[in-house]
């Protein structure tokens, strides 16, 4: 019905109520068609570098040469730096004399470190004692034979030789007990020093021990003094970009400055003033002639030949990514320019969102970047933001609706198809899940008509037609 205008008032009022008084519009309707379906997965990320390594003074000193700057490019070895230390050269002369030290032998026992022996003198009866009861017995018998009456200087004469016979066999008595005695004495002198022997064996093999400990350890201190003076001369563990001092203080600057910027007016002044404070040595400045501790940042190298990204995946989306997924990236510091990546790894480790969900970190291999117009991009930095959308699932040939035709029923997936010109429940089950199209892979059928607005309204037996 078609309302013109120039119609007297009441006749234009009766049309305009036969106007509004037809039937509701009916929900549009698409087909069910085949095509490529690819299922999308965006997360925030940030771009790393292959590999990164601050490296320290190693003692306390001063910086004597500097042969690089900010932003330099260097080899693998190639010298950046020397530190001079009088205090590590000091501790290396220490640790070699304690090293000779502990290097001279130390002997126990006798000459050579022979075995210990105990020796005593033999028993032995004095031979002048021998000699003493000879006399004794012939200044007897001389006396004897002067006597005049015979018979008397018989008797006495045997009595002589008998009295000396006796002490012939008690002499022999007394040379078999001191003889007894002696290899008494030796056999328990053969033992007792058998007992210092192993004794002094014993000790001297725990001394042995002790040494041999004892110089382990001061060769390791003279080793590692050796490693203290060698890294004085600082060199590149690996080719890549120099950055002079530790490469977080730019970083946590940058992220530090965010955080200020969310505060309120009066606390990001306080904070903003705090936070630009220099901390330490000449706010971290390395140069010739600076003095440096132990430990102090004196170079970063960054490898940059490799650029990975870290990206933090929801858990409702993380069980789709695999290793290999494609990505395309994009740069909020390369406007209009999309870069290429594909998953490297997924993690297990979850992180905890603001929101109370969690999510998980994927590692991506970033690749080449273009422009619109098929220009190349240019490399972006570590530390700079991205955003990655993942393909983790793609069908080709797909049986599809319009995203708006699906219509989450408690736990069920419905569509509304069209049927005789009315609305039909049909309950389906997803696929690849595109930002227009969803993939069916039951329920309905290519040629078929689907609700693809107002779904949620539509009632069962509606006319459609």
């Amino acid at each position: 019905m078609t309302c013109r205008r120039g119609v007297v008032p009441l006749l234009a009022v009766l049309l305009a109520a036969g106007c509004t008084s037809s039937e509701p519009q009916k929900p549009p309707v698409a087909l069910v068609t085949r095509t490529t379906v690819s299922e999308v997965v965006e997360a925030p990320a940030t771009v790393g570098a292959r590999a990164t390594a601050t490296l320290t003074a190693p003692a306390s000193g001063t910086v004597t040469r500097l042969y690089v700057q900010d932003g330099d490019t260097v080899k693998k070895g190639q010298i950046l730096a020397r530190i001079g230390s009088p205090q590590a050269r000091q501790q290396l002369s220490a640790a070699r004399e304690a090293d000779r030290q502990a290097a001279r032998p130390v002997s126990f026992g006798g000459a050579g470190g022979a075995p210990v022996s105990v020796r005593l003198p033999r028993p032995r009866l004095p031979g002048s004692l021998d000699a003493h009861v000879a006399r004794s017995f012939a200044e007897a018998r001389k006396a004897a034979r002067s006597i005049g009456d015979r018979a008397a200087r018989t008797r006495l004469l045997a009595a002589i030789d008998a009295a000396e016979k006796r002490q012939r066999a008690q002499r022999r008595a007394l040379g078999e007990v001191l003889d007894g005695l002696a290899r008494s004495l030796d056999k328990t002198l053969s033992q007792m020093s058998g007992q210092v022997s192993a004794g002094m064996s014993g000790l001297s093999a725990s001394m042995a021990s002790l040494r041999a400990a004892s110089r382990s350890q001061t060769r390791a201190a003279v080793r590692a003094a050796e490693q203290t003076v060698d890294a004085l001369v600082v060199r590149a563990p690996f080719g890549g970009v120099v950055t002079l001092g530790g490469a977080s203080s730019a970083v946590g600057g940058a992220g530090l400055g965010a955080l200020v910027s969310q505060l309120p007016a009066g606390l990001a002044s306080q904070a903003g003033a705090a936070a630009a404070a220099p901390a330490g040595r000449s706010g971290g400045t390395i140069a010739t002639g600076v003095p440096v501790a132990a430990g102090d940042p004196i170079v970063t190298v960054t490898d940059v030949s490799v650029l990975t990204l870290s990206a933090d995946v929801d858990e409702t989306d993380v069980l789709l990514v695999r290793r290999g997924t494609p990505a395309e990236v994009e740069f909020d510091a390369v406007t209009g320019a999309t870069y290429t990546g594909s998953v490297t790894g997924v993690g297990v480790t979850p992180k905890e969102g603001a929101t109370g969900g969690v999510s998980y970190p994927v590692r991506l291999r970033l690749g080449r970047g273009a422009y619109d117009d098929g220009g190349a991009a240019p490399a972006p930095k570590p530390g700079m933001s991205a955003v990655v959308r993942l393909a983790v699932r793609r069908s080709e040939n797909a049986t599809a609706v319009p995203a708006s035709a699906i219509v989450t029923s408690g736990r069920e997936t419905i569509v509304w198809a069209v049927r005789g010109g009315r609305a039909e429940r049909r309950a389906v089950r997803l696929g690849a899940q595109g930002d227009a199209v969803v993939e069916i892979l039951s329920g309905v059928s290519p040629g078929e008509r689907v609700v693809v607005k107002g779904a949620d309204a539509v009632r069962p037996g509606q006319s459609l037609s």
